[in-house]
């Protein structure tokens, strides 16, 4: 009977043939030893709340109690990679080594999880460079990376996107060393939380494609100019058009003149990603149609307060929410705001 039921565990994914397991267990200083090795794909299976709270560095989350865990992590991981996973002690790591093992990748599970690492006088950070993966109609990834305030990584078909690099805001910064080159690179306007000489320069390689604003490319010297309205085909696969971003707040118009700055709707394979720029709830949203995954600012007097953000998103009605460019605005009620309305919001640190 012991031997029937491990090897039903077996089916599914926590054990191998009879009892064995087909991940690796390894002690704090082997897993260490790991998360230095750029081939190695360091994964934290908790909650986004406790990976908030203090994560190992150069981790990426991806919640295992989550119903699609499974489709979220094979879009994140390569399969020629190892993935060395953790957790708070080690039993939803274990849980989740066995799933993905089972589906071919080779995992290596932390032994007494974050515990055991703190315990061992490890550090852990702050530092949140959350992840979501999102499914085209035809399989391929598209990975969006939180960096922070208003700079977007994109990660698709081998492709690097990168939305309004900045180095520094205030005591924040992104490390844009640690990220591979930019196959393409667009600039919503000249302001210095979406505006960064220095980034754009660190991030070009030969073939770059930079894509801004009038504004922005008189100030950089060079670049792709689109203005509102323009759609250009960037691949086969890949489309952009530049949409209006503006103020409508008296008082506020001089932050952001019509007709000079840029959102942007890029479509790769399909799935449609809506990059507001800074704007208020303009009649122009109207038009806007479609859209799988919006990025919508919320920081008055610049852009939006969360009850305008509310209005933008029932006209959108974009499949997935991401309130960004709020700074210290409160947008932890905007979720229950739209809980009726069929769009999954989620928060990440856009601050």
């Amino acid at each position: 009977m012991k031997n029937i039921f491990t090897c039903l565990l077996a089916t599914i994914g926590l054990t191998t043939a009879c009892g064995q397991p087909n991940y690796e267990d390894v002690n704090v200083q082997a897993f260490k030893s790991l998360t230095e090795e750029q081939d190695v794909i360091l994964l934290d299976v908790r909650t986004a709340e406790e990976f908030a709270e203090g994560h190992i560095e150069r981790a990426i989350n991806i919640d295992q109690g989550q119903r699609s865990f499974m489709e979220m992590a094979k879009a994140a991981l390569s399969l020629d990679k190892t993935i060395a996973i953790y957790c708070r002690s080690g039993r939803r790591s274990a849980s989740a080594a066995g799933r993905l093992a089972a589906e071919g990748y080779k995992c290596v599970n932390l032994k007494g999880g974050i515990i055991a690492w703190k315990e061992a006088g490890m550090g852990v950070t702050t530092d949140t460079y959350e992840v979501d993966v999102f499914m085209t109609k035809s399989g391929k990834a598209v990975k969006c990376h939180a960096l922070m305030h208003s700079c977007i990584r994109i990660e698709y078909d081998g492709k690097e996107i990168e939305i309004d690099p900045v180095g520094r805001l205030g005591q924040r910064t992104v490390d844009y060393t640690a990220i591979p080159n930019a196959d393409y690179i667009f600039v919503t306007h000249e302001h210095r939380d979406h505006f960064d000489e220095a980034s754009i320069r660190m991030l070009t390689k030969d073939g770059t494609q930079l894509i801004l604003n009038q504004r922005c490319a008189d100030m950089y010297g060079s670049g792709t100019v689109m203005v509102n309205g323009d759609k250009l085909q960037l691949a086969d696969d890949f489309s952009v058009e530049a949409v209006p971003a503006y103020n409508t707040t008296e008082g506020h118009l001089q932050f952001h003149p019509k007709g000079r700055d840029n959102g942007y709707i890029l479509t790769l394979d399909g799935l449609r990603v809506y990059i507001a720029g800074d704007t208020e709830d303009i009649p122009e949203m109207e038009g806007i149609k479609d859209i799988d995954i919006a990025f919508l600012p919320c920081n008055q007097p610049y852009t939006m307060t969360p009850d305008q953000l509310v209005r933008a998103a029932k006209v959108i009605k974009p499949r997935v929410l991401f309130p960004y460019h709020y700074g210290q605005t409160d947008v932890s009620t905007i979720p229950q705001q739209l809980q009726d309305e069929g769009i999954d919001v989620r928060i990440r640190h856009y601050e």
